[in-house]
């Protein structure tokens, strides 16, 4: 990329609230649907069988299509994108208020309503990720910038759910899901004010490479695996503090005490990183954060007492929240600038599969061996796995983005 473009790209960064509104509006959308859907087949009678397969939905759609989505930004920036996001998102929560009137094809509406939003809040993450990294001019605004938007999805798993939830209260099923699917066009309507990027096209469309050769770049695999183990530490805290606390007694609001702790953390985390940015360094943060996470897992079972497990979940909170922001800035410093959608997208699909799939691994071994076991378990892969976030090694102060 020649200087005049990059000086282009970096004159056309984008608002970062803008970004942030479009985050927050399509996820919200899709985190409601996703809280009243199995609700609304619960309601008519529909077997737990049924919403474990709308449930899936949710995430499937989008590990078939993330490689498109992050191609599609690569190829055409962030406007075009952004409107398919918004429109797949508008359209499934459209059929989930269809669905509530339709008798006989109410569940097959919410099937498909379930992947459109499942898609369309993934390829507009996609779509959002890729163009702020693209803005970004070094290390530390990429930490910066990722950090910011890493508050996003926290806020929406929030406000989706606790406005569908108000809305079923006051008003139904029918319009919950109506004023979800509007959601999104708030996040279209902030998506003026994201200039467009300088084209950045070659006059010869280059020969189509396969998104996989992408793991050959130096690190990439074991950021991958460093990323993944992190991510499904995430998991199993979502899915073991409930059993654990009905194990010991806990009333429910104390388990959603000590859960409401771990999102705090997260959320403050991210908030102290961007005045940090300067002094941290990618790699210290994923081994710190691997190590921290190995301990608190280790010790979480011996918290007998529903403060202790809070503070377990504050402590895990502050360790898994660092983490977004680094893998972010790495990846985009370590791929070439033209496949940072692909390299997101393969990211998107590595998450979204764990998911989806470990869940079912967890509700196995925890039914044989008990909840604290998994942590133990979990505990000892993401210890073992911070020697692959030593190996992952330091990447250039300079990313790919404003390389020339």
């Amino acid at each position: 990329m020649t200087a005049d473009t990059a000086g282009a790209t970096r004159s056309a960064a984008p608002p970062l609230w803008a970004l942030v509104v479009g985050q927050i509006c399509l996820h919200s959308c899709m985190a409601g649907v996703r809280m009243a859907a199995p609700l609304e087949v619960l309601g008519q009678g529909g077997s737990p069988a049924r919403v474990g397969l709308l449930m899936g939905l949710f995430a499937a759609a989008p590990v078939v299509l993330a490689l498109r989505a992050g191609r599609l930004a690569d190829r055409h920036g962030y406007h075009l994108p952004l409107r398919l996001a918004v429109g797949l998102t508008v359209a499934g929560g459209l059929l989930a208020w269809v669905s509530t009137t339709t008798a006989g094809y109410g569940f097959l509406l919410l099937c498909v309503g379930a992947a459109a939003c499942g898609t369309g809040a993934n390829v507009g993450l996609i779509t959002i990720q890729h163009r702020a990294g693209r803005a970004a001019r070094d290390a530390t605004e990429l930490k910066r910038v990722f950090s910011w938007l890493g508050l996003a999805p926290a806020l929406s798993n929030v406000a989706g759910p606790v406005l569908a939830g108000a809305a079923i209260d006051a008003a139904g099923f029918r319009a919950a899901f109506f004023g979800l699917a509007m959601l999104p066009l708030i996040g279209l309507w902030s998506a003026r004010y994201v200039p467009a990027e300088a084209s950045e096209r070659p006059a010869v469309a280059p020969r189509r490479r396969s998104s996989w050769t992408l793991l050959r770049a130096p690190g990439l695999a074991r950021l991958l695996l460093v990323n993944w183990l992190l991510s499904a530490s995430w998991d199993v805290h979502s899915f073991v503090v409930p059993l654990l606390g009905h194990e010991r007694g806990f009333s429910a609001s104390a388990i959603g005490l000590v859960l409401g702790l771990f999102a705090a953390a997260v959320a403050l985390v991210r908030l102290v990183i961007p005045m940090l940015a300067e002094r941290l360094r990618e790699q210290d943060v994923l081994v710190g954060a691997m190590l921290a996470t190995a301990t608190v897992f280790m010790l979480y079972p011996f918290a007998r007492l529903a403060w202790l497990m809070g503070l377990c979940a504050a402590l895990l909170g502050f360790a898994l929240g660092s983490v977004q922001p680094m893998v972010m800035s790495m990846l985009h410093q370590m791929t070439p600038h033209d496949r940072h959608g692909e390299v997101i997208a393969l990211r998107s699909m590595t998450l979204n599969t764990s998911s989806a799939l470990m869940p079912l691994a967890f509700g196995v071994v925890g039914s044989a061996l008990g909840p604290a076991v998994l942590f133990w378990l979990m505990g000892l892969a993401v210890g073992a796995g911070s020697w692959q976030a030593r190996r992952v090694g330091a990447v250039s102060a300079a990313p790919a983005a404003v390389r020339t």
